[in-house]
C-alpha cells in the first residue's frame, strides 16, 4: 500500500488538480481520472480497489482500468508523489510526549 507524500501540496482545479513536489519544486497537472485515483489513496483504497471504484465510476473496461492504475500509481512514485506505507512490524505501538504514535 502506497500514500502521499507529506512533501506535496494539492491544489484543486476544474478539471483535475496540480501537484507540487516540494523538495524537487517539481509541479504536475492531473486529469478529473487522476485526481480521483490520488483521493482514492489519499483515503486509504488499495490499487485494486482504486480500479474497482475507477471502472465503476468511468464505465470502464475492468483490465484496462487495473493495468492503468498500476502505470499510473508507478509513474506517481517514480516522481516521489506516493510513498509506501509504513506499518507496524508486530512491534508495541507507544505513544510520544507530543501525541504521536511510534513503534
Amino acid at each position: 500500500m502506497v500514500t502521499i507524500s507529506r512533501t506535496v501540496r494539492r491544489t484543486p482545479t476544474q478539471d483535475g488538480a496540480v501537484l507540487l513536489e516540494i523538495e524537487r519544486g517539481q509541479m504536475f497537472c492531473l486529469n478529473s481520472v487522476g485526481s480521483k485515483i490520488l483521493e482514492l489513496v489519499g483515503s486509504g483504497c488499495d490499487e485494486q480497489e482504486i480500479a474497482r471504484r475507477v471502472s465503476a465510476e468511468y464505465g470502464a473496461d475492468i483490465d484496462i482500468v487495473r493495468a492503468d492504475v498500476r502505470e499510473f500509481l508507478e509513474t506517481l512514485s517514480r516522481h516521489c508523489i506516493l510513498q509506501p506505507c509504513q506499518r507496524p512490524t508486530g512491534g508495541k505501538l507507544e505513544t510520544n510526549h507530543d501525541g504521536s504514535d511510534q513503534v
